[in-house]
């Protein structure tokens, strides 16, 4: 097997964590409870948990997988083989725009087929990213072309093997009908 290398580490940009206080405190102020936690939010909190989040953002491309990683209290990491990513797509509405973030979205199909099998996956503000998304998948194009030509590769010598013996065979069966006409020959005589 050949060692995984990293092709390029992500950066992100601080304005992610600027978007997350905001997001968090439009949902603080959503709700009855949230309102009461509003100025512990704006007085410290935010900042400080913002930026926590924004240190645990991490994604890298190697030769073979897209890894990510992300999350304060709840951390998840993410490994996923490039040739199984089904689509890639920005998401940019309003709010990420006056951010000036790009959502990028993975689409990657699991096991089974089927639309239940289909897994998705989030990246916020990494810088570059329409650089980064190309490099995604020129990397997963790779990775398949690499993938179909040893398959080719194993067919063919299946094949080759499947025409030597198929070759021998028939000079095994040749030489004993050989035999068989000598012994035929020799009780007519």
């Amino acid at each position: 097997m050949t060692e995984e290398i990293v092709l390029r580490e992500a950066t992100f940009s601080p304005r992610v964590k600027t978007y997350i206080f905001f997001v968090v405190l439009g949902v603080l102020c959503s709700t009855i409870i949230g309102i009461l936690l509003v100025p512990i939010w704006i007085l410290g909190l935010g900042q400080w948990m913002s930026g926590k989040y924004f240190k645990t953002l991490s994604c890298q491309i190697t030769n073979k997988n897209l890894k990510f990683s992300k999350g304060l209290i709840l951390h998840i990491e993410k490994t996923i083989p490039v040739e199984n990513i089904q689509d890639l797509s920005f998401v940019g509405g309003p709010i990420l725009r006056y951010f000036g973030l790009t959502l990028i979205k993975i689409e990657t199909a699991g096991g089974g087929g089927g639309a239940h099998n289909q897994n998705m996956m989030s990246m916020l503000g990494i810088n570059d990213a329409e650089s980064f998304k190309t490099q995604i998948l020129q990397q997963r194009e790779k990775v398949i072309n690499q993938k179909h030509s040893y398959g080719n590769a194993i067919i063919n010598n299946a094949q080759q093997t499947q025409a030597i013996d198929n070759t021998q065979l028939l000079t095994d069966i040749k030489n004993e009908l050989i035999e068989i006409k000598k012994v035929l020959n020799k009780n007519n005589s």
